[in-house]
């Protein structure tokens, strides 16, 4: 094999500037507030040095498989630039504020949440009918304990997120598969399979829209026919559209929260956070929001705490009022990052193929043809201990390439043959990525 690409990464933080703001005392947050714009140019080109900041990216990978083995970090879901000037302003502002005492929220945070998904997508979130929280996991957990009895099922179309698996099993319940079709390189929701795997044991069913990690937007048709489907069995829809912002041109984010019919849109919870749009995960803040106040008080009523943080909230309301242009600048960038991979795939990777993602930006990799001249299903089968074909991957890309991509067994069985890439990454970090890979494969 040729020899290993290798970023030359600065210092960790080398250059960041950290602005000093005179009266930093509080939070600072408007009432109502306007979106306004950072204008001019952000910089997504210059790879950003994470490694040594416990990232799980890079700096886990690193102590799974050694710093020798990890040139690139491609797995978990967040981004590898800097964030929105506006955000890193906003939180050293009130770190110059020496105090962490107990957070007062101010009415005017859920407002303007409830602003930029109504101006952004047309959503009408009524402030009675939403709870915050600190993400969006926390979040689905207190739905599930409400509405999915210990030892209940809950349905998903897969292959799905794999941190749903989690969630069930922490509310103590059992996840159920329904596998999706795939036609020509694209998923699509086989309902009569949904029909089959609904039972009196099936509670709710979690949607993923954008759906993570295949990439899809669903249509108001396919949620307005799932939406039926549950609504007329009894199963209550859980929406997770952390992803709703990442979508790619020419693809529309269809909100749950906007269909047409009433009945099924007061069978649902939505959930949401700024953490994938900004990239600010580590902040800890999301909320949830139903047309149905009966739902809602349910919720509450099972234990669900209004809790978030303080900086989650700083990060937030800056982001929500002066990143829009950051966002849109970033769209148009990881746009760019899947038009790139699909190229370079297509035309340098024969034993891989993948089709470009409607939103989120992650690509789902089918690798069905290397497992296969590889031997991998057969040395998995005689491994034993849960080792997958799509894990053996992982570790060839790892070992031959310096790479990590996700499994995509852990997405659930319909998630066989693929596996799941971040493109959230500078172009020059791409490349590399992506050249290292076509260098492995051309070896065997």
């Amino acid at each position: 094999m040729g020899t290993h690409v290798g970023l030359d990464r600065r210092a960790f933080l080398k250059g960041v500037p950290m602005v000093a703001i005179a009266g930093a005392a509080g939070a600072g947050i408007p009432v109502r507030a306007a979106a306004t714009e950072d204008t001019g140019k952000y910089d997504f080109d210059t790879p950003y040095n994470r490694i040594g900041t416990d990232c799980i990216k890079y700096d886990q990978q690193i102590r799974l498989y050694g710093r020798e083995h990890i040139a690139v970090g491609m797995g978990v879901a967040d981004m590898d630039f800097r964030v929105a000037p506006a955000i890193t302003e906003a939180l050293t502002k009130r770190v110059q504020h020496e105090n962490w005492g107990y957070l007062d929220m101010p009415e005017s945070f859920p407002e303007l949440i409830i602003d930029w998904n109504k101006r952004r997508y047309g959503i009408d979130i009524h402030r009675d009918r939403m709870l915050l929280s600190t993400g969006v996991h926390p979040s689905i957990l207190s739905a599930l304990r409400a509405f999915s009895p210990r030892g209940s099922k809950v349905l998903m179309m897969t292959p799905i997120y794999d941190g749903f698996y989690g969630d069930i099993t922490a509310a103590g319940c059992k996840p159920e598969e329904c596998p999706m079709k795939l036609v020509n390189g694209r998923y699509a929701m086989d309902f009569e399979e949904l029909e089959r795997h609904i039972s009196d044991e099936t509670k709710t069913l979690i949607l993923c829209n954008p759906h993570n990690p295949t990439g899809n937007c669903w249509s108001a048709q396919d949620m307005t026919t799932v939406g039926e489907i549950c609504t007329r069995r009894g199963v209550v829809l859980l929406v997770d559209e952390i992803h709703c912002d990442l979508v790619t041109h020419g693809n529309k984010y269809t909100p749950f929260n906007t269909l047409d019919n009433e009945k099924i849109l007061r069978n649902s919870i939505t959930f949401k956070s700024a953490s994938k749009s900004f990239s600010i995960s580590a902040m800890k803040c999301g909320w949830m929001f139903s047309e149905n106040p009966d739902y809602i008080a349910k919720v509450v009523e099972y234990g669900h705490s209004q809790d978030f943080n303080t900086v989650g909230m700083v990060a937030t309301v800056a982001a929500y009022t002066r990143g829009e242009d950051w966002l849109r600048q970033v769209l148009s960038y990881l746009n760019d990052n899947h038009d790139y991979a699909a190229s370079f795939i297509r035309t340098n990777m024969p034993l891989v193929s993948y089709t470009k993602a409607q939103g989120t930006y992650l690509a789902w990799l089918d690798v069905t043809r290397m497992i296969e001249k590889l031997g991998f299903r057969d040395k998995a089968a005689q491994a034993g201990n849960g080792i997958t074909p799509e894990v053996m991957v992982t570790r060839f890309f790892v070992q031959n390439a310096k790479v990590q991509i996700n499994p995509g067994s852990v997405y659930g069985r319909a998630g066989a043959g693929h596996m799941r890439m971040n493109l959230a990454t500078s172009r020059q970090t791409l490349k590399l990525a992506l050249t290292n890979m076509a260098t492995a494969l051309k070896s065997i």
